[in-house]
């Protein structure tokens, strides 16, 4: 497809290149001014809801009032080895 519209393009390569430009150009604007607004309303990017287990949007009914501060995720490595500094590589 692409060596058929490359073969069809006139005025020799300067006008192959710009030719092939322009058709870029229009494609790229056909699919940002037409296509995508189209299709925007069909994609759930947009439908964003964060709750919590009361169904309350920025409720607290989940927050224990015993637990611990911090978030409560446990790590699975240790975060005390990333605060000290870097052995020094032995000279030569």
């Amino acid at each position: 497809m692409y060596s058929w519209i490359w073969r069809k393009l006139p005025f020799g390569l300067p006008g192959k290149l710009l030719g092939s430009v322009l058709i870029a150009t229009a494609t790229v604007a056909l699919l940002w001014y037409v296509v995508f607004p189209w299709a925007e309303p069909l994609l759930p990017f947009d439908d964003v809801q964060v709750t919590q287990d009361s169904g309350n949007p920025g409720g607290d009914s989940a927050v224990d009032p015993d637990a611990p501060a911090g978030d409560g995720h446990d790590l699975p490595y240790d975060t005390d080895q990333n605060n000290t500094p870097p052995a020094p590589s032995p000279s030569r």
